[in-house]
């Protein structure tokens, strides 16, 4: 069987732009553009994500050259955070308005977010992994 190779890509796939961390969020900027209400809009991440991003910082999107920011929250309607984000990855996302702004909300579950509970508590403070500082 022959595979096409020339396909269209859908009108509702959007590539982010840029992928910033400051002030303690991590923005992602998407294609300047109106994004309707119930809509659904599959966004990727196709940048990295900046090194110095903290893994509890809150995602927020910007679209164009606009400054307000809009969350990025799970279906959940939880405020994601960066350790939910991956780099080349594709979420679907709906578009949530109100009178004050709006919200992207997944589709679907985030990544897996890492876990660094303690495996256990015993009334004495952590120890660093490797031993410790002399």
């Amino acid at each position: 069987m022959a595979r096409k190779a020339v396909c269209k890509i859908c009108d509702q796939l959007v590539i982010s732009q840029a992928v910033t961390f400051a002030g303690g969020t991590l923005t992602i900027n998407i294609p300047a553009g109106s994004y309707s209400n119930g809509c659904t809009y599959c966004i990727v991440v196709a940048q990295a994500i900046p090194a110095a991003t903290t893994i509890t910082a809150p995602v927020v999107i910007t679209i164009g050259t606009g400054t307000e920011t809009y969350p990025l929250l799970g279906n959940c309607c939880q405020q994601l955070t960066a350790c939910s984000i991956r780099t080349r990855t594709r979420y679907a996302t709906k578009v949530v308005t109100d009178a004050a702004g709006g919200s992207f909300r997944l589709l679907g579950r985030a990544c897996c977010s890492p876990n660094y509970a303690l495996t256990s508590i015993d009334g004495t403070a952590p120890v660093a992994e490797g031993g410790g500082a002399a």
